[in-house]
């Protein structure tokens, strides 16, 4: 399956249209602003001098390169001569202070010049990545060049010095993301040495773990570095490296048809999703390692759940998506992008939370009075950037292409993945869908094209659904044939679900979660008062649905909550007395002030 890519793909209007443009609008500019105060964009010029303040940080130019991905992305739909200056300008610098292989990175220019590719832990193949996907990116939307030249050139000298001449202090990525980004520049160039050396990385990565380039305080599972990719079984390891290999994994898969590496893809895939993985579809256990710890070890308050390992999830999931058009996979990239993704930049799109925790209680966050040393958790209020600031820009360039993710097609069909108000117009496919999903469920298609079949991604979470013509079945999707210019009307009936936790989720015991549709729900104390995790809920509840500032409509209904007691412990009963409970979309937490916050609620009994 191809995907119609988001540059053929207008978001017309409803939820996505409204977070684009706040992303457009604004996010752009404050990220570039905060870049700009941070000295990134300046360490590009390579005049840093030993002694000055503000050293270039090692992974300083994979920041300014997304944002140049994102900014590029804007470009598509909203082309504005200030954006260009700013990217040239940028891109300009790059080009210029690259030496003369074609090497560029904005540390070891003007640092430890005899350290390049020396050290593993350095990100510097990282950096290398995202330069090449913002160049990509930037040619493809503009048609200027120049930025992807440069990349070529040091794609050229990256190939010679670790497939050809193995003269490098180290044999494969420490931060991968490169290998995914070879397989875009050969996709635009059609080099197949391209492909050849991101599966080069592929092959070796687990094979000779590079034991002496680790930090001091992790192992060879922190780098997925313990086996071979294709002997995978689990995830493992730091969460962003470990999806971003896998995205890497599953281009070389389907290029090469290497149907053992597919399957590893799989198999680390489905251990994510049915063991790994938030309901609100974050992961990564733990702020130590940023990883994946064990099977059903998903604590709330602690949890990490990065910004950027959502969308890296996502990513991965297009990409099995393109393999094998199994709603599993489109399911994942909806779960992700509702939830765990979009709780990464606050309603107005000017700050960011690196973390997305499923709880908070500010009241019981410093506890530690007598000591200097203070318990490590999540902060409660986003910021506007951070030092290591790598996910306000994946935010940004995600946004911007969120369309990427809605249709694709083969030889016989075109595939609806998501349902987002929108046009195409691409070759032999004209598609308009009307929707104010995931508000409601009622989904208007419009299609021509001359392919046999269009197939609707049946969500995962929809017990029932009506469709104006007949389909067949298959895989998550009801395959509907055309007949010329044909109109679809899809319903998908979206109740309020009580979602309860597999019993190995220890941390979830007697309590059930909320969704609408593909959207988690939380309540919060601004809302609810003081103690939320001590309210229960009737799992029978009724819901009553109210419009909102959070783009979504808000959830009332009845709880209860224990009476006010004074005494620290007292014979249990049946004390509880009745309150209304306000909840709110997941990714809206935290917009109001600091205050509480709960996913899973307790179950009343």
């Amino acid at each position: 399956m191809q995907n119609i890519k988001f540059s053929h793909i207008e978001i017309t209007g409803g939820y996505w249209k409204s977070r684009q443009k706040i992303n457009s609008n604004i996010t752009l500019e404050s990220v570039y602003e905060r870049f700009k105060e941070t000295y990134r964009f300046d360490a590009l010029k390579c005049e840093w001098k030993d002694g000055e303040s503000n050293v270039p940080d090692i992974f300083w130019d994979s920041d300014v390169a997304k944002w140049i991905e994102g900014a590029a992305y804007i470009l598509n739909s909203k082309y504005d001569e200030t954006i260009v200056e700013k990217i040239e300008d940028a891109v300009g610098s790059i080009i210029k202070n690259s030496d003369d292989n074609g090497y560029f990175n904005s540390h070891f220019l003007v640092t430890e010049q005899d350290m390049k590719f020396r050290n593993r832990d350095c990100h510097e193949l990282y950096c290398a990545g995202h330069l090449f996907e913002a160049a990509v990116a930037y040619y493809e939307i503009t048609g200027k060049d120049a930025f992807l030249k440069a990349m070529y050139k040091y794609a050229d000298y990256i190939e010679r010095v670790f497939k050809i001449e193995k003269s490098a202090g180290f044999i494969t990525p420490g931060h991968p993301e490169i290998e995914l980004a070879l397989m875009r520049l050969y996709k635009v160039t059609g080099e197949k040495r391209y492909a050849d050396l991101a599966k080069y990385f592929i092959d070796e990565h687990g094979k000779q773990p590079d034991l002496d380039t680790y930090y001091n305080w992790v192992n060879e599972y922190y780098n997925q570095d313990e086996m071979p990719i294709r002997d995978r079984k689990t995830a493992e390891g730091h969460c962003v490296r470990a999806l971003y290999l896998m995205c890497g994994a599953a281009d070389v898969a389907e290029e090469y048809g290497d149907e053992k590496l597919l399957k590893a893809c799989e198999c680390f895939f489905d251990n994510i999703i049915n063991k790994r993985m938030y309901i609100t579809g974050g992961v990564g256990s733990t702020n130590i390692g940023e990883a994946f710890t064990v099977d059903y070890d998903l604590p709330n308050r602690t949890a990490y759940a990065e910004t950027c390992a959502a969308i890296a999830l996502a990513m991965f999931a297009n990409r099995m998506l393109k393999i094998c058009a199994d709603s599993k996979y489109a399911d994942i990239i909806e779960k992700t992008i509702y939830n765990g993704v979009v709780s990464g930049v606050s309603l107005d799109g000017k700050s960011f939370f690196y973390e997305n925790p499923l709880e908070i209680d500010p009241e019981f966050n410093n506890v530690n009075t007598s000591t200097k040393q203070k318990k490590r958790l999540p902060i409660t209020q986003r910021l506007e950037v951070f030092d290591c600031s790598c996910c306000p820009p994946n935010i940004l360039r995600f946004i911007a292409s969120i369309a990427g993710f809605l249709y694709g097609f083969d030889d016989e069909t075109v595939y609806v993945h998501q349902y987002m108000d929108s046009k195409v117009n691409v070759d032999d496919i004209k598609i308009t869908q009307k929707t104010e999903y995931p508000a409601n469920g009622k989904i208007n298609v419009k299609c021509e094209s001359d392919k046999k079949y269009i197939a609707f991604r049946i969500p995962g979470w929809c017990k029932a659904f009506t469709i104006n013509r007949e389909y067949t079945m298959k895989n998550g999707y009801a395959y509907v044939r055309l007949d010329g210019n044909d109109e679809i009307e899809i319903n998908f009936d979206m109740p309020v679900r009580v979602i309860a936790a597999n019993r190995r989720v220890h941390a979830n015991a007697g309590r059930v979660a909320v969704m609408r549709g593909p959207v988690v729900y939380c309540a919060e104390g601004v809302d609810n008062g003081a103690d939320v995790k001590s309210i229960a809920m009737d799992i029978n509840s009724k819901f009553e649905l109210k419009e909102s500032e959070f783009l979504l409509p808000i959830l009332k209904t009845t709880a209860y909550r224990p009476k006010k007691n004074d005494s620290l412990y007292y014979e249990a009963g049946d004390d509880y007395e009745e309150i209304p409970l306000t909840l709110i979309p997941y990714y809206a937490f935290a917009n109001r002030g600091e205050t509480e916050m709960q996913v899973w609620i307790l179950k009343k009994h």
